[in-house]
């Protein structure tokens, strides 16, 4: 970042934050602590900390407000409640609760410039208030759209809220001075809600996990998991929006024909017990806790394949940040989702993985069962991963991206 943001008070608005160590908190952590480090004087609203179980953690509990330094970064959080069931009007209370203390008990600060990050629209609203009342530009990352979430996702009442979530996103991303999106297909729904092209601008996540550096087959049997079986892994949150019940009834398909296939679903979120009464009794799937930050990459290695899933009607409202984890490890993608979404596009694109049709677990075991049969073919695919890490999703020409955008948008002032 170029000196004139150092001395320079930078306030990033994000629900998510550190320790939360998997969806967006990771990639607000490291935008503030890159910001800090670069000498601006950095703080973050943030809430408590609840990603990917929606259950506060356990050292936050009971907190109402709390002011905290992390790696040189200030950090506020306020109290909000959190829905252990999704349902539109969860999350409207949800959002509605980190709206209210967030307007009630605001940093005292006076920042230069504020960065939201979105798909909080409580988040969103924050920060275009408190950089009105600065009178600083306000910037925002578009991580999903709550609109089309609500409208995709297949959430409880979605269909009712996406007209109101839609209305009022498209009303921030109008008064930002600069709005990033994290894939292009993001790029059309944005401007159609009056954006200006000139003001959208593609900024890719970026891997936030270090490459695998451990012994693969020792991880494997500390897991259970025997040499001559394929495992699949998905990781990460348990959602609405994933659709992982195809994963599950992949699982009963492999457990009837008794086929060396291995599922896992390692994470945690509002659909873990959910999956896990749909798979009672199938030997073919096994559930895992959350990995912690320093395990998670040497578990998604000890894999063969890696999986992303979404329902069928999830197209340009979310890409998977696990994607780019994924890349990391050298081990093949099954993309179980809808071939003109973004999600295809990217893995398409990486040349890392394949895709099968969403909500088919005929598809998806029948792809298992080829890479297995062709290891070669795998290890292709496996390899190109880190490749494309390497030539498009480097921490460094992330966080270079984000910074750009607060260069764009404080030019002048």
């Amino acid at each position: 970042m170029e000196d004139s943001f150092a001395g320079r008070c930078v306030l990033v608005v994000s629900t998510n934050y550190a320790p939360e160590h998997t969806g967006i908190g990771p990639y607000s952590t490291q935008i503030a602590e890159h910001l800090a480090a670069s000498g601006a004087d950095t703080h973050v609203l943030a809430g408590m900390p609840h990603y990917p179980a929606w259950r506060v953690a356990e050292e936050y509990r009971g907190r109402w407000r709390l002011r905290e330094r992390r790696c040189g970064v200030t950090v506020h959080r306020r109290r909000h409640p959190v829905p252990s069931r999704q349902t539109a009007l969860r999350r409207a209370l949800f959002e509605a609760g980190i709206l209210a203390h967030g307007l009630v008990g605001p940093p005292r600060i006076r920042p230069d410039v504020v960065l939201s990050q979105m798909p909080s629209l409580a988040g969103g609203v924050l920060g275009g208030r408190l950089a009105r009342r600065a009178g600083v530009p306000h910037v925002v990352v578009v991580q999903d759209l709550m609109g089309a979430a609500a409208e995709q996702s297949g959430i409880r009442g979605g269909g009712r809220a996406a007209a109101a979530a839609g209305a009022l996103e498209a009303r921030i991303l109008r008064g930002a001075e600069v709005v990033g999106v994290v894939h292009e297909s993001f790029v059309d729904r944005v401007t159609a809600m009056g954006v200006p092209r000139e003001r959208v601008h593609v900024v890719p996540n970026w891997t936030h996990v270090k490459g695998p550096g451990g012994d693969r087959a020792k991880t494997r049997a500390r897991l259970g998991w025997q040499a001559d079986e394929t495992v699949v892994l998905h990781a990460g949150n348990m959602g609405l929006k994933q659709g992982l019940e195809v994963l599950v009834e992949a699982a009963m398909l492999a457990d009837q024909e008794a086929a060396p296939v291995r599922f896992v679903l390692m994470g945690d979120g509002n659909q873990r017990a959910h999956l896990q009464a749909l798979a009672a009794g199938c030997s073919a799937l096994t559930f895992l806790p959350p990995a912690g930050a320093g395990e998670f990459p040497e578990v998604l290695a000890a894999a063969d394949v890696l999986a992303v899933t979404q329902k069928a009607s999830v197209l340009d409202m979310s890409l998977p940040s696990k994607l780019t984890s994924y890349f990391m490890t050298g081990r093949p993608v099954i993309a179980s989702v809808a071939a003109e979404g973004g999600t295809a596009q990217e893995v398409l694109r990486a040349g890392a993985g394949v895709l099968v049709a969403p909500e088919d677990p005929k598809a998806l075991l029948a792809e298992v069962r080829a890479l297995a049969a062709d290891p070669g073919e795998a290890s292709r695919l496996g390899a190109r991963g880190p490749q494309y890490v390497e030539e498009r999703l480097s921490s460094r020409a992330g966080l270079e991206r984000i910074t750009a955008l607060l260069r764009r948008a404080t030019a002048g002032r």
